[in-house]
């Protein structure tokens, strides 16, 4: 038992007997001496606190360090970035995903073209801006009769390359593929008029197109004043391929003016690059492009013109 005089509070009187001085750790807990005795616990036990817990197990905290350094220490704590560059950061990740979406869409999905001449006429006018829907064909889907496609005329309009490709030519048809670069003077656009297994005939002017006998009326797409053909031909369209022409007649070089070369003005499936959905500039022209109901007459006449 201790012998020595107890100390004094505050105000000068003596603590009561027995009693330690306060430690942080309880004044941090709430412990407020009662009549009992220092806790403010049932029966004045002096290690019970606020929570339950015994005194000098409620906290941990180092008397030395006033709680205002320690709160300073955890606002400049390692890893905090200002505000302003934390928003920069998010923005330009932003801006790299929508460029990244743009150019998966461009390369796959649906890709924009210019319209340089006025072999489509009234269809599709010089400086028109077209959406070719790239996905029209996919999943075995192949183009029917009436449909305007976009395509790579190598090997059927224009000869094939017999020169080497290096690695600018590489890049420069990548750039095309994204739409990072023109499409360049090999491609075209132009309607189908028959399909694999069609015989697409004309005794020229003043007579309709046929297929597999049909007559088509394309009254409601060819420029004014044109004719259907103002040459005469017989052909039948190889499997895998299609026989192209220009809405405006007169003033197209298409299927029938190849009819001489290696590829006989057939167009391969393979070389087309989508199907020409919309027109989307000028707004004036905004517009879709429909297949003329005039095919639909040539249903069930052969060919592959019934394949999705």
């Amino acid at each position: 038992m201790s012998t020595h005089e107890p100390p004094a509070d505050r105000d000068g009187s003596p603590a009561p007997t027995g009693a330690d001085s306060l430690s942080r750790s309880a004044v941090v807990s709430g412990v407020v001496p009662g009549p009992g005795g220092e806790g403010s616990g049932p029966g004045g036990d002096p290690r019970a606190d606020a929570g339950g817990a015994p005194e000098g197990e409620v906290a941990s905290e180092d008397e030395s360090a006033p709680e205002s350094e320690n709160a300073r220490g955890d606002e400049s704590a390692p890893g905090d970035e200002e505000p302003g560059h934390s928003r920069s950061r998010d923005l330009l990740l932003l801006v790299g995903i929508c460029l990244l979406a743009l150019l998966l869409v461009n390369a796959f999905v649906a890709r924009p073209f210019s319209v340089p001449s006025g072999s489509m006429e009234e269809t599709l006018r010089p400086g028109d801006r077209l959406i070719a829907n790239q996905l029209a064909y996919a999943f075995g889907g192949h183009p029917q009769r009436g449909d305007v496609v976009v395509f790579d005329g190598t090997g059927s309009f224009l000869p094939e390359s017999g020169g080497p490709t290096g690695f600018r030519d590489g890049l420069s048809s990548l750039g095309r593929d994204l739409g990072l670069a023109p499409a360049g003077n090999t491609v075209y656009v132009k309607r189908v008029i028959g399909v694999g297994g069609d015989r697409v005939t004309s005794t020229g002017p003043g007579r309709s197109i046929t297929v597999n006998g049909v007559p088509i009326d394309e009254s409601s797409y060819l420029a004014p004043g044109d004719q259907p053909s103002s040459v005469a031909f017989d052909v039948v369209v190889p499997t895998g391929k299609l026989w192209v022409m220009g809405d405006h007649r007169s003033a197209s070089r298409d299927s029938r003016d190849h009819l001489g070369e290696p590829g006989g003005g057939f167009v391969p499936e393979s070389r087309v690059i989508g199907r020409a959905d919309w027109v989307v500039y000028p707004f004036s022209r905004l517009t879709g492009l429909d297949r003329p109901a005039a095919f639909a007459a040539t249903a069930g006449t052969g060919g592959h013109g019934e394949q999705g």
